[in-house]
């Protein structure tokens, strides 16, 4: 358990290192291919467009790796007071100070996070932008003196340390060793705390000064993965085999690696196959000289042939060392799959091992699963599952109701908390980032994944599949109706015109989901520590719902929070940011004992109707809310 726990951790803090970097690769490629064209050794030598070149990788890059790490952690203002705390140790080191803006970014927003909850309900009406303004100038200057005096010097020490790291393997010929950690890290998805924390903060300071770093190749090489699809397309078996060749395109040409680790999974001695390859390309690479001048982002030849120096030599060292590493990798694959035991591999197991090791549907899986399972006969129960069983699985299961009731189909629509979900269950709808853990649950259902609850075309495709294979037809003594699917009578106090609240504007989504918490919390729907779950439940998979509404509730444990049952609306006419969906209208939910379920049923059917949501975010008063929500 305490070694998973360590896995996840390394996972979880290499993602976090990953978010921070990927959202600014552009500008890493920008700044590689002036650095490649215009400087004296460049391909089109230019004194004065070299020029941009320092001032790119000094400043440009690490601001916006801790404007992308503060807004990750508190949205815009955490941004900003990230961006502004980066600048100390911008200015305080002699080196590109990628390693500084990945602590100073983060450690900003979480300052100013925290002191906005501090003063959350204390700033009186009118100073906000006083207030907001001011605290972010004093707290981001204070933060841009430590990080010039204390921070930037000792990362300076830190990164000095790693690069003469670097240069003892490369000097001892001991480089290609880190492939012992590399290429197993990759298919445990623990790479990216190597990669985005190691690897590329050190390649881009030698990029600086040399032009190139092989640096940026270790991890991105996508020869050892295609020497074992190449293998597993000649030599393997069953679904394996009919698979490989597609995905050997994705990974080579799309550069998506991960979707050669279910075939290691299926057969673990593989992992000596990538390893020997990735060892044997890293050689090739530092005996002829191979090297990028940015990041390679995706792992592609594509990509790592934008990215590698104008020069014959490299695109030779380049390719060199992806073929060796390729063709390795294939040999050692094929004698592994030739005198392994012989059986019919099951891909979708492995892929479903996989996720489980990421933590979250892969990008990937519905490639290699497509054609391993068809939707049920005979069905006669469809659930829709999220965390809590309370808000978002509930609007999803009332829209999809009615569709089947439209349709004349006679199957049972509910909606429950992952956790409870029936061994019966025959069909499982989730939100793409649940759906790993609802096929763990009952890995004997059909799983759908959707990411809009409102209006996802998997319903009407479902619909006509349903249709398709005669349900119509199976005849079943009572009808499916709300009560059938646990809801329970509406209670008028449940949505009340006091709570509901008219031209909001917030600065972020934890701003807008903290308001709609407070309104409960004051409504006597739920205890104080209600709000708190609220955020954390749009941590685990985002409370929007598709067609500008987002349904703020709290997690399945926070159930013991809630007092009664009962909404909060908010209207938010200029939008609100929810993970890069604009949100007008904003339903606040406490659940208890299904007594909110009718309400929200009405106002799943009424919100998916776009017209509908212009209506109730041009409203002028809360009663015209109300009448557009209860004509359903």
């Amino acid at each position: 358990m305490a070694q998973s726990n360590i896995k996840l951790a390394v996972q979880k803090f290499g993602n976090f290192l990953s978010s921070m970097v990927m959202p600014n690769i552009a500008a890493f490629i920008a700044w590689g291919l002036i650095t490649a064209l215009f400087i004296p050794t460049g391909f089109i030598p230019n004194e004065s467009l070299a020029k941009m070149v320092g001032p790119m990788v000094s400043f440009l890059l690490p601001v916006l790796i801790g404007y992308t790490g503060g807004k990750l952690v508190h949205d815009q203002r955490g941004g900003v007071v990230g961006a502004i705390a980066t600048m100390g140790v911008v200015v305080g080191a002699g080196i590109p100070m990628f390693l500084g803006a990945m602590i100073m970014g983060p450690f900003g927003g979480y300052a100013i996070k925290k002191f906005d909850q501090w003063v959350e309900g204390k700033v009186k009406t009118g100073f906000e932008m006083l207030v907001n303004n001011f605290s972010a100038g004093i707290m981001g200057g204070g933060l841009a003196i430590v990080s010039f005096l204390a921070v930037g010097p000792a990362v300076s020490v830190f990164t000095g340390w790693l690069e003469h790291g670097v240069e003892w393997l490369v000097s001892m010929k001991l480089l290609p060793l880190t492939s012992i950690l590399i290429e197993p890290g990759k298919v445990l998805f623990l790479n990216n705390a190597i990669n985005h924390g190691i690897l590329s903060p050190i390649g881009t300071e030698q990029a600086n000064s040399t032009g190139k770093s092989v640096l940026f190749l270790l991890e991105a090489n996508p020869g050892p993965g295609l020497g074992v699809l190449l293998a597993y397309s000649i030599f393997g078996k069953g679904n394996a085999k009919r698979t490989a060749p597609g995905a050997a395109i994705i990974q080579f040409l799309g550069g998506i690696h991960e979707i050669y680790f279910p075939y290691i999974l299926m057969r673990p001695l593989l992992f000596l196959a990538v390893i020997l390859g990735g060892m044997s390309g890293v050689f090739t690479l530092l005996l002829l000289g191979g090297g990028l001048f940015a990041p390679s982002s995706p792992g592609s030849i594509i990509a790592i042939t934008a990215v590698t120096p104008h020069h014959a030599s490299s695109y030779i060292a380049n390719f060199a060392g992806i073929l060796v590493a390729a063709a390795v990798s294939f040999i050692v694959s094929t004698f592994v799959l030739k005198t392994g035991k012989q059986s019919d591999e099951d891909i979708e197991e492995a892929t479903r091992k996989m996720q489980e090791m990421k933590g979250k549907k892969s990008s990937v899986s519905g490639i290699l699963a497509s054609g391993t399972k068809d939707i049920p006969k005979d069905v006669n129960k469809i659930v829709f599952a999220c965390d809590a069983g309370m808000g978002s699985s509930a609007m999803g299961a009332s829209l999809l109701r009615k569709k089947v009731k439209e349709a004349g189909l006679k199957v049972s629509v509910t909606n429950t908390a992952i956790s409870n979900l029936p061994e019966d269950a025959q069909i499982v709808i989730t939100q793409e980032e649940l759906t790993p853990r609802a096929e763990n649950k009952v890995p004997g259902a059909y799983h759908i994944s959707v990411e809009n609850f409102l209006s996802s075309p998997e319903y009407d495709k479902l619909i006509n599949e349903l249709k398709n294979g005669g349900i119509e037809g199976k005849q079943h003594e009572e009808e499916i109706t709300a009560e059938d699917a646990g809801e329970k009578p509406a209670d008028d106090s449940l949505l009340l015109e006091k709570y509901i609240f008219l031209n909001k504007d917030f600065a972020n989504k934890e701003e807008a989901i903290r308001f709609a918490g407070r309104a409960l919390v004051d409504g006597g729907y739920v205890d104080e520590s209600y709000i708190e779950a609220m955020i954390e439940r749009d941590k685990i998979t985002t409370t929007y719902m598709g067609n500008d509404v987002a349904i703020p509730h709290g997690t399945e444990d926070a159930k013991k929070a809630v007092i009664k049952s009962g909404f909060t609306v908010i209207q938010v006419p200029n939008g609100v940011d929810f993970d890069g969906e604009n949100v007008r209208m904003i339903f606040g939910i406490a659940g208890k004992d299904g007594t909110h379920l009718e309400i929200l049923s009405g106002i799943a059917v009424t919100c998916s109707d776009m017209a509908n949501i212009e209506k109730m975010a041009e409203a002028k008063t809360a009663k015209e809310i109300m009448g557009i929500l209860n004509q359903n």
